[in-house]
């Protein structure tokens, strides 16, 4: 079997984006419908910027799939930009010449990714850094995530997001297995209920009013993962270090944890450890009393919900600029302003159900590989039945 990976290409302005994923096995199903409306749920939240009103994001697949079912080769997909039509001469893959207004760009934004980007990569035009750099991309992930998305469907794994903190506001403290999924999907600031859906949507106002922006804390979740996805022989086959750098690599993101991670560090030894105690009824045939781990213990799944909390800063482009330096010059300058969010926390929810979707898919073939959806069926209810040899007292 091909090892599971994906690639994206594309800039923010540019004429759209590729995404091919290759790994995937034959016989899932895959519809650009199922695509697109996952999609769409990144395009929604309270607080986005104009980008919105103009792209209606749709994944067309060029390759990969026949008659609505995975062919177990590369699945291309293509991502349409329309506000290309206002960029052509200054994205243009041919040199348009002078007298074109190519949208140079050299006052850096603080926060962003052109002061250090431009520094590596030697560029004078800061557009050559931020068109990559642009959260534009994240379009592409979640076009990847929902095909990862529907394979883990197919073992019973689901995945839902909600947003736990806007600013300084935070919101019920409720149990992941008790949260009603249906109004998180509804509410524009994806909260979990109605009281901190009224006060994540203040703190955007007033930052919205005060020409700055606001970031805050998300919580993705996956439930039905088996017992044994990721490793614990080596630091890069740990389940939890692969979903924090998978989270970490969202723009904007500055900090993850798994379940109660930093909560935990304020609690003695016994308030913290899961309790295991045996239960013929669980099809692992234990289970635990509690799941402050969030799932994954010694880089492996556990069985229990995986729970991953990712911080998200305040966007860096503002209404309001910071005071900032010209690139090529060092005068000192107001700092770039361009379109943005004010508030991204909801909108970046789908993106990280994505990245988690990718990692899971990744540990899924690790460790029930095949070349066919069945094939991998046939290996994970195998794998299930297996349990059945511990735990059975005389």
């Amino acid at each position: 079997m091909t090892k599971f990976r994906y690639l994206t290409a594309g800039e923010s302005h540019g004429q759209g984006l590729t995404v091919i994923v290759e790994g995937m096995p034959a016989g899932l199903e895959i519809t650009e419908q199922y695509i697109e409306n996952q999609m769409s749920r990144r395009q929604k939240g309270y607080g986005s910027g104009g980008r919105m009103k103009i792209e209606q994001d749709r994944a067309n697949i060029r390759s990969g799939v026949r008659h609505g079912r995975s062919l177990g080769s590369p699945i291309a997909m293509w991502i349409q930009n329309r506000d290309f039509a206002n960029w052509t001469d200054a994205m243009s893959i041919a040199d348009v010449g002078d007298g074109v207004d190519k949208k140079v760009y050299t006052k850096v934004v603080p926060g962003h990714a052109d002061f250090p980007g431009a520094l590596k990569y030697a560029q004078h035009d800061l557009r050559n850094v931020l068109e990559r750099a642009s959260a534009r991309e994240t379009a592409a992930r979640v076009a990847a995530g929902s095909i990862a998305r529907r394979l883990l469907e197919e073992i019973g794994i689901v995945i839902h997001s909600r947003v736990v903190a806007t600013g300084d506001q935070d919101g019920a403290k409720i149990d992941p297995e008790n949260v009603d999924w249906s109004f998180v999907e509804e509410s524009e600031v994806r909260a979990s209920d109605s009281d901190a859906d009224s006060r994540f949507k203040a703190a955007i106002d007033k930052s919205k009013k005060e020409r700055t922006t606001i970031g805050g804390t998300f919580e993705v979740v996956a439930f039905g993962s088996p017992v044994g996805l990721g490793s614990h022989v080596h630091w890069d086959r740990k389940l939890d270090g692969r979903i924090a750098q998978a989270m970490m690599s969202i723009n904007a993101v500055k900090g993850v944890e798994i379940g109660n991670g930093f909560a935990n560090t304020r609690k003695p030894g016994r308030e913290v450890q899961d309790v295991i105690e045996y239960d013929p009824n669980d099809l692992r045939r234990f289970r635990q009393i509690s799941n402050h781990a969030g799932g994954i213990e010694g880089g492996m799944s556990n069985g229990n919900p995986i729970v991953v909390h990712v911080a998200i800063k305040p966007i860096a482009t503002m209404t309001k600029p910071l005071p900032s330096v010209d690139i090529n010059t060092g005068q000192l300058v107001d700092a770039q302003y361009n379109r943005s969010d004010i508030c991204q926390v909801a909108r970046a929810c789908p993106v990280g159900e994505s990245m988690l979707a990718l990692v899971l898919v990744d540990g899924l073939l690790e460790k029930f590989g095949g070349d066919s959806l069945n094939e991998i069926k046939r290996n994970y209810t195998n794998y299930v039945e297996s349990h059945q040899a511990f735990g059975n007292p005389e």
